[in-house]
């Protein structure tokens, strides 16, 4: 059956070109599309000030970027297809550089000696051993110790003692890090439980446990 001459044809997203910035829009495209066929340089480079405005208003979120007025020039040229030839305040990204990948972050393949304590208290460890003799460092063994304890507990049995926290710190370290004799750690709550991370989102300004203790929670209270 022929369609009749007063058929409405339907344009989906999807048969159309690819935005390169969809959150300004097809429209926006129009309208750069338009700018570039204007003949004359001038007109051109008035009516593309009156794109960025239209872009600044559709995407009012840029202004907590920095330099955001060159990004909104920046992001005309990529709608362009860097083809868009005006006088801009600001000089014509090069497509090279916006597209290229950032160089990969390097992963940390050496195994974790101890999973339920983390990677980064073999860090922590390191830090504290270049420490010298005294008060600090032997503040920072037991916030580490308590740290320590605390992880242990989510992940395994729900008691252990302070000697095994201790031994656990010395052999991490490679016994770099010596528990000062007599040390003892603060006694934990009979009625505290712990809970494994995702499950107990304390991080408001009113969780306990300080620095090292935002997963510690009361039975009972919300």
């Amino acid at each position: 059956m022929e369609a009749s001459e007063n058929t409405i044809k339907l344009y989906y997203n999807t048969e159309m070109e690819k935005l390169a910035m969809p959150e300004y829009g097809r429209n926006v495209l129009n309208m750069v599309e338009q700018v570039k066929a204007i003949p004359d340089k001038a007109k051109r480079t008035e009516q593309a000030r009156a794109v960025v405005k239209v872009m600044e208003s559709l995407n009012p979120q840029v202004h907590q970027q920095e330099n955001y007025a060159q990004k909104l020039w920046d992001h005309l040229y990529m709608i362009a297809g860097y083809d868009l030839d005006i006088d801009s305040p600001y000089p014509k990204p090069i497509p090279e550089v916006v597209n290229s990948r950032p160089d990969p972050i390097p992963l940390n393949t050496k195994p974790i000696r101890a999973r339920h304590y983390g990677r980064n208290i073999e860090s922590i460890l390191e830090l504290i051993a270049g420490e010298p003799e005294g008060e600090v460092k032997t503040a920072m063994i037991r916030s580490l110790a308590i740290y320590m304890r605390q992880q242990y507990l989510i992940w395994n049995k729900d008691t252990v003692a302070d000697e095994t926290i201790f031994q656990d710190i010395e052999r991490l370290s490679g016994n770099r890090v010596k528990v000062p004799e007599g040390l003892e750690l603060s006694k934990i709550a009979h009625d505290a439980s712990f809970s494994r991370p995702g499950l107990n989102l304390g991080f408001g300004g009113g969780s306990k446990g300080g620095k090292f203790g935002r997963n510690f929670k009361k039975k009972g209270k919300k």
